[in-house]
């Protein structure tokens, strides 16, 4: 009898992404700057994680490996089960389309298409129909409160409803994993607890795992978990301790 597959396997038993003693290495000259020395973390189902340490320590870089963007020099970056670090790109694209959404800094949304479009676009990339998309997207754009501004251009909404829209589009393809680089950072701080607390919401009613870097150790706090990334390693911290 064969092995069942991964997606068949309990996905509470495994974490949704394991990242394994990361070493990342950047020369400038003859100067080398060791930015992951040995990063390890897991993120279980279901679990908001905030990665926090001070600017230039590399958690941008760690999200860009976890998400497959990066290579690591060595390490293991383990996606529900599957060892990619060593996958060539075509199958580390097909990884990151079915398991994962990305939320940015800035929103980067595509300027020449309605909240709506830019959506379901990314389904529609994954192979459903229109219809289905733009059913997902109505659901979900309404569930943030932008069911009236389902036909605006990034252009005609506010920073506030830029965000949702682009926090809307990362969970368009039903990913395991959240990966969310400063997603409130943009914001003013009265529009950033709003955001905040809709992106939570929203991301335990989806059932997904996420690893959010963030600055803001307010919005750190109200976390499930924290790690720290200082000096190339993570450490986890009580959220109470940050």
């Amino acid at each position: 009898m064969k092995d069942a597959p991964v997606h068949e396997l309990n996905a509470q038993h495994i974490p949704v992404l394991s990242l394994i003693e990361l070493e990342r290495v950047f020369r400038q000259g003859s100067r080398e700057i060791r930015v992951l020395a040995g990063a390890s973390v897991d993120v279980w189902p279901g679990q908001c994680v905030a990665l926090v340490g001070p600017s230039g320590a590399g958690k941008s870089t760690l999200l860009h490996i976890a998400g497959l963007l990066e290579t690591p020099d060595s390490g293991h970056v383990i996606v529900a089960g599957r060892d990619c670090a060593a996958m060539d790109d075509h199958d580390r694209t097909r990884v990151r389309r079915a398991e994962m959404g990305f939320i940015y800094q800035f929103h980067q949304l595509l300027p020449e298409f309605s909240a709506l479009e830019n959506v379901a676009l990314p389904q529609m990339i994954l192979g459903h129909s229109r219809r289905e998309g733009e059913e997902r997207a109505r659901k979900l754009l309404t569930s943030l409160g932008l069911g009236d501004r389902l036909d605006h251009r990034p252009a005609q909404l506010s920073g506030g409803e830029q965000q949702r829209t682009a926090i809307c589009r990362a969970l368009a393809n039903r990913p395991r994993l959240i990966l969310a680089d400063e997603p409130t950072g943009n914001l003013d701080p009265r529009t950033s607890e709003l955001v905040f607390h809709e992106l939570i919401s929203l991301f335990r009613s989806e059932g997904v795992a996420a690893l959010i870097a963030t600055h803001n150790l307010d919005l750190a706090r109200r976390m499930d978990r924290v790690v720290v990334l200082d000096s190339g390693l993570l450490v986890e911290i009580s959220p109470q301790a940050v």
